[in-house]
């Protein structure tokens, strides 16, 4: 397999240096062994397809390296960006388990590795090792809790610019973890258009609205880079 620049290697599962903290990853040593012997690594290009909403699911994603948006459409065409996986998730989780069609798309936003594990050997597999059977409960549970939490609360902001603004918060504090500072620079890898499918807006109301924001000084951007020069102010405007 050839390296992709800025793509983190990871040779093994046994010996990847994400397993801490990845809630289906970290398991004990014989069940992580038994994944090992099943999974098929691939890596693929930024905006590749993964999975189609509506296809039969045929097995689970664990996204090692790289990010993916997960997004669905409604009747009429119109593109919803429900979540931006990131590496250690598990797609296409609830589809495999349920034996249905994937109920979402998924697709990588830069260079990912994918580690491939089919329908019919990950079934098996949960059979053999409760420990992981216990992992893919609890992992449906958080996701079930993150998609009420996301419908809570784009039910409960009042406008556009709360949910922008609420977007810029949650990338910026993912990135700089700990950081108390009323200043926060981060990477927001995102055309217009996807900024406007991930808080149900329009791309003319989220250029409309960045151009708003770095008028009164809340942020400043330079390409992708983004930096919140007024934090307070922010989230101020998310719980008004």
């Amino acid at each position: 397999m050839q390296p992709v620049p800025g793509l983190k290697v990871i040779e093994s599962c046994l010996t990847c240096h994400l397993r801490a903290g990845r809630l289906f990853c970290d398991l004990s040593g014989d069940a992580l062994a038994a994944l090992e012997k099943i999974r098929e690594t691939s890596v693929v290009a930024s905006h590749s397809t993964i999975f189609r909403e509506g296809e039969r699911a045929r097995g689970v994603y664990v996204l090692c390296s790289g990010k993916a948006k997960l997004s669905t459409n409604s009747k009429d065409g119109k593109t919803i960006i429900l979540k931006i996986a990131e590496e250690g998730e598990v797609l296409g989780l609830s589809a495999t388990v349920s034996a249905t069609p994937y109920e979402i798309s998924a697709e990588t936003i830069e260079p990912a590795r994918l580690n491939f594990i089919s329908s019919r050997a990950f079934m098996a597999f949960l059979n053999e090792h409760g420990e992981a059977c216990l992992r893919v409960a609890k992992l449906l549970s958080n996701s079930y809790q993150s998609a009420y939490e996301e419908i809570r609360s784009l039910g409960l902001s009042n406008s556009v610019s709360q949910r922008l603004a609420k977007l810029l918060l949650e990338r910026a504090e993912k990135e700089n973890s700990g950081t108390a500072g009323n200043q926060l620079r981060f990477h927001l890898p995102f055309s217009h258009e996807e900024i406007s499918q991930m808080i149900g807006s329009s791309r003319e109301t989220v250029t409309r609205l960045l151009s708003d924001f770095k008028n009164r000084r809340l942020i400043q951007m330079s390409g992708a880079t983004v930096l919140i020069t007024d934090r307070r102010a922010l989230a101020d405007m998310v719980n008004s």
